[in-house]
């Protein structure tokens, strides 16, 4: 039976490299010069992975968003698998530190969101969340199609990719 599954997985070889070009230009600008502004790249678990933007001052803290925003569009990581509406810590003296988890794998509500879109949209296909990602069936390849051209109209907030499709 024909099947894709519907992901959510950034490409971590590039959000690195996007991570050092920034962290390059962030110690060769001379705005930042003296200071301790930088952006690190943590894996806090299995999956999880998280960007740090550390800096001086809240104007020092939007350049480092906007270093890190430009370099990731450069290397073809898409802005919307990071989560930028934290809040930024104080950690001690001036330096501000603002986590931003790295979204990756579809969690329960949207892969909820993705089986409800493919049931109201009446195609012959079936989804079933299988750890984090949904596995889509169907009889017909075509079915499995508009399925895809489904998904990436009513998932657009999220940058979800589809692989594994079998004929």
């Amino acid at each position: 039976m024909p099947s894709f599954d519907v992901v959510l997985e950034p490409d971590l070889v590039e959000l690195r490299n996007a991570v050092e070009q920034a962290n390059k230009e962030i110690g060769t600008r001379f705005d930042f010069k003296g200071s301790s502004a930088q952006i690190e790249l943590t894996a806090s678990g299995a999956k999880q992975r998280e960007l740090a933007l550390l800096a001086d001052s809240d104007f020092q803290l939007d350049q480092v968003r906007e270093v890190m925003l430009t370099r990731l569009a450069k290397r073809g990581v898409d802005v919307r698998y990071l989560d930028l509406g934290g809040t930024p810590h104080k950690l001690g003296g001036d330096r501000l530190r603002l986590p931003v988890p790295v979204r990756s794998g579809i969690d329960v509500d949207t892969a909820r969101r993705v089986q409800q879109a493919l049931k109201a949209s009446k195609l012959k296909v079936q989804g079933a969340v299988q750890g984090d990602s949904v596995r889509v069936t169907g009889a017909k390849r075509d079915d499995l199609q508009a399925a895809i051209a489904l998904l990436r109209r009513e998932v657009s907030e999220l940058p979800i990719a589809f692989n594994n499709f079998r004929a």
